[in-house]
């Protein structure tokens, strides 16, 4: 087994979790005429990152990560529903659950009786729905971990696919140019790096740092006249 091939794979935007039929609220920016070009792009997927995803789930990923080696199966579940209750928006907290169930899926067929995937042999995989692990970032956590895939990779690839997933929102729904996207993706690497330098050591008590200007969004997205994304 390759640990960075196994990142690799794991972090692939192409991964068929359904990832790239949800925008996090990036629909209702460009529809309200917030994010219009690849200025405001920019600006919309760096915030993403540092604020949204650094102190929700790359925390809770880093977490997942760290109970997995140690075999906690309480923490994991403990972080499963911390997740729940961070993520406030309804098309959120369910794009969270149907990533993390597809995921789950994925992985499970990465076990071959060998004991790699530890909970998915026994309390996962032969819970009553819905499981009891459904969240995305604490599911990636704990497979990476599984995987033999280091913190700060796991970090790092987890933040890469997020910034390449809004990247491509971006292209689609504003438009930008590909050549654009592809320019804001390469000046992501400074900011991905320092963002994984925080994650390895994230506060707790930070955890679901509130975004209420994107929360507002998300919630308007269910009231949008016309929608492309879930959420």
């Amino acid at each position: 087994m390759n640990p960075l091939l196994s990142l690799l794979q794991l972090s692939d935007p192409a991964l068929p979790v359904g990832a790239y039929a949800h925008s996090a609220g990036l629909e209702t920016y460009v529809q309200a005429g917030i994010v219009k070009d690849p200025a405001t792009a920019g600006e919309f997927v760096r915030e993403m990152l540092a604020m949204n995803i650094h102190y929700t789930d790359a925390a809770l990923l880093a977490f997942s990560h760290k109970a997995t080696i140690k075999n906690d199966w309480q923490r994991l579940l403990e972080l499963d529903q911390l997740c729940e209750a961070v993520k406030i928006p309804r098309e959120i907290r369910q794009a969270s659950q149907k990533l993390g169930t597809r995921l789950l899926k994925i992985v499970r067929g990465f076990d071959r009786g060998d004991g790699l995937m530890f909970p998915i042999n026994g309390r996962v995989s032969s819970a009553a729905p819905p499981a009891p692990l459904r969240h995305y970032p604490v599911l990636f956590g704990y497979a990476a971990a599984s995987l033999g895939i280091p913190l700060a990779d796991a970090l790092t690839g987890y933040y890469y696919n997020a910034a390449a997933g809004m990247v491509t929102n971006c292209v689609k729904l504003i438009p930008i140019g590909q050549q654009d996207g592809q320019e804001l993706l390469f000046s992501l690497q400074t900011l991905i790096g320092d963002l994984v330098a925080g994650s390895l050591e994230p506060d707790e008590d930070l955890v679901g740092l509130c975004c209420t200007g994107l929360d507002i969004r998300c919630m308007q997205h269910e009231q949008l006249y016309s929608r492309l994304y879930m959420s």
